[in-house]
């Protein structure tokens, strides 16, 4: 099975949390399936380093349990679109979380998440 981790995921996982613990498991479970978007990397290096953490080791954590993937001009595209849809319903829905989605989808992966954005989403791991 497919997975795709976003920042959330990633952060929990890094952090050790009880969160964490779930992506944990996932990895150690699906671990040639595991696929991040390189948009990810800002996400939590900003995190980290606005909380004084090690962002290197976090970069190099993403990047040592993940496949990272590109966003192309088709899938900007097209989150694009599902972007503008999503903001008539749900003001607080990002682009990256658009492009998140979409890639997902391409991918056939279940999205791991804490953003209970996705939570009316169907092949979404909403961690607890």
């Amino acid at each position: 099975m497919r997975f795709l981790l976003d920042s959330s995921a990633w952060i929990e996982y890094i952090i050790g949390s009880s969160k964490g613990e779930e992506v944990f498991e996932i990895l150690k479970q699906n671990q040639d399936e595991i696929y991040s978007l390189s948009l990810i990397f800002a996400e939590v290096v900003s995190k980290f380093k606005r909380e004084k953490e090690d962002f290197n080791l976090a970069f190099r954590i993403i990047s040592s349990n993940s496949k990272v993937l590109e966003v192309s001009p088709e899938i900007a595209k097209e989150a694009g679109l599902l972007h503008a849809e999503m903001k008539k319903k749900k003001r607080d829905f990002g682009l990256i979380d658009a492009i998140i989605w979409v890639v997902a989808k391409k991918l056939n992966a279940k999205l791991v998440t804490c953003d209970f954005h996705f939570r009316a989403f169907k092949n979404v791991v909403l961690l607890k």
